[in-house]
């Protein structure tokens, strides 16, 4: 089994064992239900630091907590993707963490670009249910050809990412890559339908872990891995609609 999202992995549930009692085993329910809850600590944290923002006006005020978000968040992701078991508590904290990331992020893109973020939100979760329900419908399966497809093209796009930021440390730039010109928007375009087709690895995977009979606590998990795919899809949509609007 496979998932272009790394906290999702192809030993992930197999690595568990099995569970004998149905009520301590991971369901789709249970699983959404807290994927719903993760979702809440985001816009908590998020509504909060947007609110902080448009209080002071600056952003300077509010990008150092957006880098402790986006850093922490990052370390207590990859302790929820080597600890599956802490996720009940590693998950709401990654959450609340991310909040604070993507809200600073928005406020500021809003600010620049009023009515930006509503767009974004809107094509994030447009996408999502619409994937969705191509997925339940079985007008998209996640074949194994399909699968090793978006992993590698996962793959590619996060390889792409680690050595442009290695570049921007040395002061080297890609300006057609992250310009608003036609390079750059077709490169976001592709990015932005990679990420949407993580989630049918995701839908499928987390399906496949009740199929299992996963423990109890990878409901947790697997509403960790979602929210991981979501957030990425949301910020890759956002950067995209700014390139698009800075061209106006």
């Amino acid at each position: 089994m496979r998932t272009g999202n790394p906290a999702l992995g192809d030993l992930t549930f197999s690595r568990l064992g099995s569970v004998a009692r149905t009520e301590e085993r991971m369901s789709i329910q249970g699983t959404t239900n807290k994927a719903m809850l993760l979702l809440l600590c985001v816009c908590i944290t998020a509504t909060w630091i947007w609110t902080s923002f448009s209080r002071v006006g600056n952003q300077q005020a509010v990008l150092p907590l957006v880098t402790l978000g986006a850093i922490a968040g990052f370390i207590v992701a990859l302790v929820t993707v080597f600890k599956p078991a802490w996720a009940g508590v590693t998950a709401p904290l990654y959450a609340l963490l991310e909040g604070l990331f993507i809200g600073g992020i928005s406020a500021i893109a809003d600010a620049r670009y009023p009515g930006i973020v509503v767009q974004a939100v809107g094509l994030t979760f447009g996408t999502c249910l619409a994937l969705l329900l191509a997925y339940k419908s079985g007008m998209i399966r996640a074949s194994e050809s399909f699968k090793k497809g978006i992993v590698a093209a996962t793959g590619g796009i996060m390889l792409f990412y680690l050595i442009s930021f290695i570049l921007g440390l040395f002061g080297v730039r890609m300006p057609l890559i992250y310009g608003a010109g036609p390079v750059g928007i077709v490169f976001s375009l592709i990015v932005v339908t990679i990420a949407a087709l993580n989630l049918v690895l995701d839908f499928d995977f987390i399906e496949q872990g009740t199929l299992q009979g996963a423990p109890k606590y990878m409901e947790w998990y697997g509403a960790f891995a979602l929210m991981v795919t979501l957030i990425w899809l949301y910020l890759e949509i956002l950067n995209l609609l700014s390139k698009l609007r800075s061209r106006d």
